[in-house]
């Protein structure tokens, strides 16, 4: 498994990984907003407390200033020169009673300082003062804050915060998945474990890795599986055990009939020694269906090692050749070896062509091919049949439009066959490249084509 892999909606660790990184991002947020709050908060009290010291730090120089100026200098504010070239952020002026400016720092801007402003603390149009009146009122000295400053301060400070989230954000998901589909290895694997059961296989899957909240679920899908092997295995024995005692008696009952209908002279009871000749040969064979099914639900469906399959098609072709025209197509020097059972692929064989001889029509031959890829199919001639029809073919004692005779399992065989194999049966009507006419193609397990 990936564990980058984008997570199926609804999953568990889908909704762990948003949950989690939710969560965090959600926390990380309010702790900046909190945390921005109380900077904005600190930010004014030192702020105005850099405002109230400039004030309070100008004003004795101011007064000395004013005392010292000479009598016969030229009215309006005087100017402190700056040292060296600089940005001032907190600027100051000095003006007297009738508010006309005595002194000014160097990069103050007189619009910014309102007319008769009041003591302490006020907001201007753009910026945050401070304002103290000395001298019985004859010298008022307001320091201005330069105009957002303050709000500038407050947004990089919340940035260097916000920075982190955004670049935390793609981490954190991927991390996040990452650790939960790390942590969900043991509930994927149990899942995959689960989902490769079958009717040939119901081992107990493992439950050490997993944790103690799932334990518990695969405890009871072990006891399950137990149970449905015991009965699976009991309908298998009786399945197997009742074709296998019944094939001995009705054949007997059908030799004696045969004899008895030869002994009898032409009449009512030479006819009726007919009929149950039929049926017994009937019962003779859905017991060999039965016993082909029990087969086909048994384990050993695959063999331990590959074997050629061209020598068992040319046998089952040999028994029914007798029954209708057959072509077989196979590339020419070539050999099919498979790990699909020999006896379990001639059982599908059989069923496939019995069941195109019985029901197909006579107008053409039945076609049987083996492809280099592994497809096996078995074309016929007939009706186009349509989907609901094809749909139920598969089904236990279920029967085609034909009248023909059959017991109703030969496909249903086949198609346990392929479960059994992990593979499927699949039917095409009209056949490819005929107008009429059915195909049942499958694909066999582990073919490969090897040199004759």
């Amino acid at each position: 498994m990936t564990i980058f892999a984008l997570p199926p909606r609804g999953s568990l660790q889908r909704r762990l990984a948003l949950s989690l990184t939710g969560g965090v991002m959600a926390l990380w947020l309010l702790a900046t907003l909190g945390a921005g709050l109380l900077l904005r908060h600190e930010i004014d009290e030192v702020f105005d407390s850099a405002l109230q010291e400039v004030v309070q730090r100008v004003l004795p120089l101011a007064y000395t200033e004013v005392l010292n100026r000479d009598a016969d200098a030229e009215p309006g504010p005087q100017q402190i020169a700056s040292v060296g070239a600089h940005r001032e952020y907190i600027t100051y002026v000095v003006r007297d009673a009738a508010g006309r400016s005595l002194l000014q720092s160097h990069d103050a801007d007189p619009a910014q300082f309102p007319p008769n402003p009041a003591h302490g603390f006020s907001d201007g149009p753009s910026s945050r003062l401070y304002t103290e009146v000395a001298v019985s009122g004859t010298l008022i000295v307001t320091a201005a804050e330069r105009p957002g400053h303050r709000q500038n301060a407050v947004r990089d400070a919340i940035k260097v915060l916000a920075w982190p989230l955004l670049l935390l954000l793609p981490l954190g998901i991927a991390g996040t998945w990452a650790l939960v589909a790390f942590t969900l290895r043991p509930v994927v694997a149990f899942r995959h474990e689960i989902e490769a059961r079958g009717d040939a296989h119901l081992a107990p899957v493992a439950i050490a890795a997993l944790p103690s909240e799932i334990a518990p679920v695969a405890e009871a899908v072990n006891a399950l599986m137990v149970r449905m092997r015991r009965a699976l295995d009991a309908e298998r024995s009786f399945t197997a055990n009742s074709a296998h005692e019944l094939r001995t008696p009705v054949a007997a009952a059908l030799a004696q009939t045969q004899r008895l209908r030869a002994e009898l002279p032409e009449g009512p009871a030479r006819a009726r020694t007919r009929e149950i000749e039929t049926a017994l040969q009937r019962l003779a064979r859905l017991t060999e269906k039965l016993l082909q099914l029990a087969k086909a639900e048994g384990a050993g469906l695959l063999s331990g090692a590959p074997e050629d399959l061209v020598p068992v098609l040319a046998i089952v072709l040999h028994d029914l050749e007798a029954q209708g025209r057959i072509e077989l197509s196979l590339p020419a020097g070539e050999r099919f070896v498979s790990t699909l059972d020999i006896d379990a692929f001639a059982i599908l064989a059989r069923n496939l062509i019995e069941n195109a001889l019985k029901h197909g029509a006579r107008t053409g031959p039945v076609r049987v091919t083996l492809t280099q890829d592994g497809r096996f199919s078995v074309t016929s001639h007939g009706p186009v049949l349509s989907q609901e029809v094809l749909a139920g073919m598969t089904h236990r004692f279920a029967r085609g439009t034909t009248m023909a005779d059959g017991s109703g399992l030969g496909l249903s065989i086949v198609q346990t066959i392929m479960r059994g194999v992990g593979g499927e049966v699949i039917f095409c009507s009209p056949a490819p490249g005929q107008a009429d006419g059915l195909e049942v193609r499958v694909q066999l397990p582990g073919l490969k084509p090897t040199a004759g």
